[in-house]
């Protein structure tokens, strides 16, 4: 499992999809969140400004990444 961190109290999904490396663009991010293939703590999500906090995770393409919160 893989995880990015993050300096703030949260980052959007969008966001943290271009982090980890699994969309090149936000447009990227965009669709793959509208259309129903990424997965938030295991349910699909399709708000792609979604706030995820330290210790969430989200699975897209078989990969999945865990927030950690920078110390």
């Amino acid at each position: 499992m893989e995880t990015i961190t993050i300096k703030d109290e949260f980052i959007k999904l969008g966001q943290a999809l271009k982090l980890a490396g699994l969309c090149e663009s936000g447009v990227d991010a965009k669709f793959a969140v509208q259309e129903g293939h990424v997965l938030v703590n295991g349910v699909t999500e399709t708000q792609r400004g979604k706030k995820l906090h330290p210790g969430d995770t989200f699975t897209y393409e078989g990969k999945t990444v865990t927030v950690l919160e920078k110390k």
